[in-house]
């Protein structure tokens, strides 16, 4: 059964969508299965330029990505969700709308990280902070990747993810 990964920023224009996108690809890249899929609280209505570079210099297709509302994830119909991850300050001080888990609710957590497009040395430094910023998610989300995820309980999910928020 595929376990399934919000990724949460306020806008889902940058540090939620290379979440996503190098979620999916080292989930595929090991043979895990398990989907990410981003959101925002307040979505920009675009993603980010410098997000879909350092995306497609990793070998990430981003075609398909949008920027989308978190709306999208607490229909009937949305795939049931079992880990919400906030990756912005904002988002995670935000009251969440109600998710539909495949047992209940999912496990939330919050894994911060400084926003990239506010890096100063113009377009350059944005390029080197979005790349800096794509290679912390991705260590994180290979941390996540080695869990046993179809057979944790949901409180040993939230120690590991709680741990990984540590490190």
């Amino acid at each position: 059964m595929t376990t399934h990964v919000l990724i949460l920023c306020t806008h889902n224009s940058a540090r939620s969508v290379l979440s996503e996108g190098m979620l999916n690809h080292l989930a595929a890249r090991l043979g895990k299965d398990v989907k990410a899929h981003s959101a925002g609280s307040a979505p920009s209505g675009r993603i980010n330029p410098f997000a879909v570079e350092a995306l497609n210099h990793a070998g990430i297709d981003t075609s398909a990505y949008r920027s989308k509302s978190w709306d999208e994830f607490t229909t009937p119909d949305a795939p049931p969700l079992s880990v919400v991850i906030t990756v912005c300050d904002s988002a995670a001080a935000e009251s969440c709308p109600v998710f539909f888990g495949g047992n209940g609710q999912p496990v939330k957590v919050h894994w911060g990280y400084p926003d990239p497009s506010n890096a100063e040395g113009g377009d350059e430094g944005k390029r080197r902070a979005f790349e800096l910023t794509r290679q912390a998610i991705g260590y994180k989300m290979l941390q996540l990747l080695a869990l046993p995820l179809a057979s944790m309980s949901r409180e040993a999910l939230q120690a590991a993810l709680d741990e990984i928020a540590r490190s």
